[in-house]
């Protein structure tokens, strides 16, 4: 690091996270993401304001109690960000309480080959990214 700019990358800190790697649903319209169930029993039991901080800035959105899931203010993220497709997101949680939960946030691009882009889906579950 220097110059005052966080590195892009760096350890983890040994506090909890999760990881996802982005589809369609992620960073296209409904820009939904959903927070894995084994993080649940760690968050606040009613909608809470979550803070997403990746280098030296900052995002609100909120943490929405129902499904676990951060509301549509998330694409303020996505585009700032230029998040797409087959990029990575590591969510550590440095704090929770209970009117607050902050994420720190590493982003790992993808650069999924754009000849390939093309040719899948990748949307869900049920319709992986399949490399023959």
């Amino acid at each position: 690091m220097s110059g005052g700019q966080e590195a892009d990358y760096w350890p983890l800190s040994g506090k909890p996270f999760f990881d996802m790697i982005l589809s369609k649903s992620h960073v296209h319209p409904r820009y939904n993401l959903f927070i894995p169930s084994r993080m649940h029993p760690l968050l606040p039991s009613q909608d809470t304001r979550a803070v997403l901080a990746y280098k030296d800035k900052t995002w609100d959105v909120m943490l929405f109690t129902k499904g676990k899931r951060f509301d549509y203010s998330w694409r303020q993220f996505v585009d700032d960000n230029h998040l797409k497709i087959g990029d990575a997101c590591v969510f550590e949680l440095i704090e929770c309480l209970s009117t607050k939960v902050t994420f720190k946030v590493q982003i790992l691009r993808g650069d999924f080959p754009a000849d390939l882009l093309a040719k899948v889906s990748g949307e869900t579950a049920g319709a992986p990214i399949v490399i023959e």
